[in-house]
């Protein structure tokens, strides 16, 4: 008995994380700078910064065979991970799982990217960096769809001003009410064409504008990280820290304080709770090298495992208290899937700039802001919310010889002289909330470690549809307004899960009946247990959502060590 209880207090502390990627950083700096012994549980192996980041001063040609993965591993190992193009490269694959070890199900097609490590995606994460506006957080109440969010920018600025202050984010204010301004280093620079056609888009459309990039990345150094070499190898691992990850930034101020312990290899399998007390007592977890089953406990839980990871565990957690999943007396647990949907858009040749290049590879690139369904006749479409785009102009380099046929003189003279300028632009748009995109449990097809895989039951419906066609069609007409040449429009369909912006599941809302979170991200029937990842979203605007992610675990964090102190968790 004596040892039980010793290896009780030895799996005691103050405040569990789960999850140790963009929210769950943050939810572990904030807790260990405000004095809370924090155990940070992530399912993953460990990855150091800079150490384990093995692919990233490496060249083309010092990568196994130049960097592609053969067509046999891919069919075995990443046949769902390979829809992106982009994740299974020898360059970052090591930071994406394999899809035979980690299965999950698909009733409609569903792109889940994952990399389940220290770090988790904020090691691969496109770093865009945006708020959210009033007119998110009304949009909602306003359309009459879903539920209202508990919360207004006026909640939530302040933090973003923290969050931006913190990270780093690069910048332009321009003004915009539907995209608020932020606490920005210098921004990155537009070049020729950009800047071209950022006037001529002023000119000739009333409301459209073209800005650079809000990015998490460092324009000069900042908090004892450098600033961004113009590599563009971001997704292998940055050695200088240059944009914003876990392993650069909030785990580091989480460990500086003494009061973290992390501990990789740990799939959190359920949440424990005490039906008397109202309140989750720590969690249950599976060592994933020993197959072993341990619990940890404390007094405040923070979910931050991504949207369907955290999902994924609280429907897990079932008890005589919460037969459904933890906390889903609402039934929306697992509802209302959200993700944007992109991959449509325009690109075309300039004639002009011949004399002009620029200098690395700005790992950025330009946004065009929202400009549909703003509240006035003149930007009122047919469908409901809108979209921003997101692109670049540059000149085509030696892979067009790839197409020629010359040789010799000719061949040596092709290669080394920049091709035409080319912009592309595609929009991301918004997805409403439907109820019926969901995710469930499947008990019958489970993991190496004995847990069911999650189902998949999402897709774009007829209003992000109707959205697509302007997606094309005003990115083609601004393109050729501001003088672009062989314009034409592209649609390579978008599938859930393929944005990596996974959102909804676990929504906020004002009513407990009608949401699974309060307004500060506890869980209604057990408001020591938060959640401050994608799952919390309420509905998915078209900007990034990662910014908002950070803001609100710091702001839940604030709530919830405030509530400790009142003895009230």
């Amino acid at each position: 008995m004596n040892l039980n209880l010793k290896a009780k207090a030895d799996n005691t502390y103050d405040a569990i994380v789960i999850g140790s990627g963009i929210s769950g950083g943050w939810a572990a700096k904030e807790l260990c700078e405000k004095g809370l012994k924090t155990i940070v549980l992530e399912r993953g192996r460990n990855v150091r910064h800079v150490v384990d980041y093995v692919t990233a001063t490496l060249a083309p040609w010092e990568l196994e065979n130049r960097g592609r993965t053969p067509q046999e591993e891919i069919d075995k190992h990443y046949p769902k991970q390979n829809r992106t193009g982009y994740t299974t490269t020898m360059a970052r694959k090591h930071f994406f799982v394999k899809d035979d070890e980690h299965p999950y199900q698909e009733v409609k097609r569903f792109d889940w990217m994952r990399g389940y490590h220290v770090g988790g995606r904020s090691l691969t994460w496109g770093r865009q960096s945006y708020r959210w506006s009033e007119m998110d957080f009304a949009a909602n109440a306003k359309d009459g769809i879903a539920v209202d969010w508990p919360i207004r920018y006026k909640d939530i600025a302040p933090w973003y001003d923290y969050v931006e202050e913190y990270i780093g984010v690069s910048g332009q204010n321009e003004g915009l009410a539907q995209l608020p301004d932020g606490k920005f280093l210098p921004p990155m620079e537009l070049n020729c064409l950009e800047k071209h056609v950022k006037a001529r888009v002023a000119e000739q459309f009333n409301g459209r504008m073209i800005t650079i990039g809000r990015a998490a990345h460092l324009t000069q150094p900042h908090k004892g990280r450098g600033k961004c070499q113009f590599r563009n190898r971001c997704m292998r691992g940055c050695p200088y820290g240059a944009y914003f990850s876990s392993q650069a930034s909030t785990l580091p101020a989480a460990e500086k304080t003494g009061n973290l312990t992390l501990r990789p290899f740990s799939i959190v399998s359920e949440i424990i709770y005490d039906k008397d007390k109202k309140r989750a007592t720590g969690v249950r977890i599976i060592d994933t090298e020993s197959k072993e089953t341990t619990e940890f406990y404390a007094k405040i839980i923070f979910c931050n495992a991504s949207a369907l990871g955290t999902t994924q565990i609280l429907l897990q957690s079932k008890s005589e208290a919460f037969p459904n999943g933890f906390g889903n007396q609402s039934g929306e647990l697992g509802h209302n899937v959200m993700d944007h949907h992109f991959r449509t858009g325009a690109d075309g040749t300039y004639d002009g700039f011949e004399d002009r290049y620029y200098k690395g590879r700005r790992p950025n690139g330009i946004y065009i802001p929202r400009f549909q369904n703003l509240g006035d006749a003149a930007s009122k479409r047919d469908y409901l919310r809108g979209f921003g785009y997101q692109g670049r102009a540059s000149r085509e380099n030696w892979t067009r010889g790839i197409k020629e046929l010359s040789l010799g003189k000719d061949l040596k003279i092709d290669m080394r002289e920049p091709g035409p300028w080319r912009m592309g632009i595609g929009a991301f748009g918004e997805c409403l909330p439907y109820h019926e995109n969901k995710v469930y449990l499947d008990y019958e097809n489970t993991d190496q470690w004995g847990l069911p895989t999650l189902v998949m039951d999402a897709e774009f419906k007829e209003n992000e549809n109707k959205m697509r066609e302007d997606m094309r069609n005003m990115a083609a007409e601004m393109l050729e307004a501001a003088g672009l040449k062989n314009v034409k429009t592209f649609d390579r369909k978008s599938y859930p899960g393929l944005g990596i912006h996974e959102m909804g599941t676990a929504r906020m809302g004002r009513n407990r009946k009608t949401s699974v979170l309060n307004k500060y991200n506890q869980i209604w029937d057990a408001p020591n247990v938060f959640v401050t990842d994608g799952a919390c979203m309420t509905s998915s605007a078209c900007q990034n959502p990662s910014l908002t992610y950070m803001a609100l675990t710091a702001r839940a964090c604030e709530h919830a060590v405030n509530e400790l102190n009142k003895q009230n968790l």
